[in-house]
């Protein structure tokens, strides 16, 4: 496999694996981990199926999609924490929220452009292998389509809300860590303003490069 399909493999199934673990206002906030993604897994993969808009690529509804059926079940506080690192502690509330803005944006944009790419995959969801009292554990799927099964696994930990999903493993690769050091990279080169100023700039040239 090139470094080309790899990408395209990683940025479609990460996109799979956000959209799977999408909540619902019916979801009940003691549901077991792997349970929920199970659940809603095949019912956000035939909604995504039944529209015709974000099969064409339409971007507005892509983000809309994303932003309010994904985030709302990601501790995005503690994944952008994570993904900066020992200078998260540096930073000051206006640069954390700062931060927080621009990786979401980061992550919609990037992630987004594939689910154009789902179509006949499922998730087949493993045993989960915790205790009941565990408050924080990994999940873990494959994604099952054309070729091999692809590994896709969920570090989520539960909160008075629910389940919420803080980092994800695809193919051996966990997202956070693939951040942390590009992050660490920038910030060593230009500060944490800097880092801020960076995702900006490439989330800008996103947008201008992904309009509907």
């Amino acid at each position: 496999m090139n470094r080309r399909t790899l990408g395209r493999l990683l940025t479609a199934t990460l996109s799979l694996a956000l959209l799977a673990s999408a909540p619902f206002a019916h979801a009940a906030a003691d549901e077991a981990p792997d349970a929920l993604i199970k659940r809603v897994s095949s019912e956000v993969l035939d909604a995504i199926r039944s529209d015709k808009a974000i099969q064409a690529g339409e971007m507005n509804r892509v983000l809309a999609l994303v932003d309010t059926k994904v985030m709302p079940n990601v501790n995005f506080t503690r994944m952008t924490a994570s993904a900066v690192g020992r200078n998260w502690r540096q930073a000051t509330p206006e640069q954390k929220a700062r931060l927080q803005a621009e990786f979401k944006t980061l992550l919609i944009r990037t992630y987004s452009g594939a689910l154009s790419q789902v179509n006949d995959q499922k998730l087949n969801v493993k045993p989960l292998r915790a205790a009941s009292t565990d408050t924080e554990v990994t999940v873990r799927t494959e994604v099952l389509g054309r070729g091999d099964p692809v590994q896709l696994d969920y570090r989520m930990e539960k909160t008075p809300t629910g389940w919420k999903i803080y980092d994800l493993n695809v193919l051996g690769v966990w997202l956070v860590e693939t951040y942390r050091t590009q992050f660490a990279q920038e910030i060593s080169a230009k500060g944490i303003d800097g880092l801020i100023t960076s995702m900006s700039q490439r989330n800008q040239t996103n947008a201008g490069t992904t309009k509907s």
